[in-house]
């Protein structure tokens, strides 16, 4: 599943196309994907500018004067950027034609992605309305994982990937900030002291500013809005290593499932 760094990505690649271009039109092939694609789309979209685009956790707010676009990739999707007449394929989904002679279109195999609608304040819509704060704003900061940890049973990793402590940590990257942390994904929340609250938020930092120079991670299906895979993979210190040896200390990756999701550790270099 694209995870922050590939949505950030991607939302970089987009806007230089999308920011102020006028749409021409919106294509709707397959409108049944997470939820219904809204039908009357192109009656409101048709002739109106696109004035930002932003980011908040895995979505991507295209903002209107009247409303907002509210874009996820859901577990296979993506954005691109292409001439306009370009064939659609089997599961290229939605086009957003612009005045500009480009479209953006969305490809989702697997139809878990969303194209929403939003008249109003974004940040009140039901998705997005009882998120934490952005892991690279300073709304995220050791005091408040410090709070959010305190009598807390559940096991650090789980706890960073819960969208109400804090958004866009998925799965690789909570893997990844963990060891580069020192501690094993495994520890209760509420033993993490403060100084170690610190450091992992520090290392989450790293982790994410370091895939999104990278542009993402692609496993699979992710590219970014010119068609390109992220490269970020080719440095993951344990996600998807098990049994190699660490390369800092040479004990061998091990893997543990974690809320139905697999989780990778050195055991020498995380307590």
């Amino acid at each position: 599943m694209p995870e922050l760094p590939e949505v950030e990505t991607t939302r970089r690649g987009l806007e230089p196309h999308l920011v102020g271009a006028t749409v021409a039109d919106v294509v709707i092939r397959h409108p049944q994907l997470r939820w219904p694609i809204p039908s009357e789309l192109p009656q409101l979209l048709r002739g109106r500018s696109i004035v930002a685009l932003r980011r908040r956790a895995k979505y991507l707010l295209v903002e209107f004067e009247h409303g907002t676009l509210i874009l996820h990739l859901g577990m296979s999707g993506s954005l691109r950027i292409l001439p306009a007449g370009t064939p659609a394929e089997k599961h290229d989904h939605f086009d957003l034609l612009l005045g500009n002679g480009q479209l953006m279109r969305l490809r989702d195999p697997r139809r878990f992605g969303a194209v929403l609608w939003h008249e109003g304040d974004p940040a009140q819509h039901p998705l997005l309305a009882a998120l934490g704060p952005e892991p690279l704003n300073e709304g995220f900061d050791a005091a408040h994982l410090y709070r959010a940890t305190r009598k807390k049973t559940a096991a650090i990793k789980l706890v960073v990937m819960d969208n109400h402590v804090v958004v866009g940590v998925g799965n690789i990257y909570a893997n990844e900030a963990l060891f580069r942390a020192g501690i094993k994904p495994q520890l209760a929340a509420g033993k993490l002291s403060r100084e170690r609250c610190a450091r992992l938020v520090e290392e989450i930092r790293a982790t994410l500013t370091e895939a999104i120079a990278q542009g993402g991670s692609t496993l699979r299906d992710f590219v970014n809005a010119s068609g390109q895979p992220g490269y970020f993979q080719q440095n993951y210190w344990v996600y998807g290593r098990t049994g190699e040896p660490c390369r800092r200390c040479g004990t061998s990756i091990r893997q543990i499932k974690q809320g139905q999701r697999s989780s990778f550790y050195c055991p020498g270099c995380q307590r």
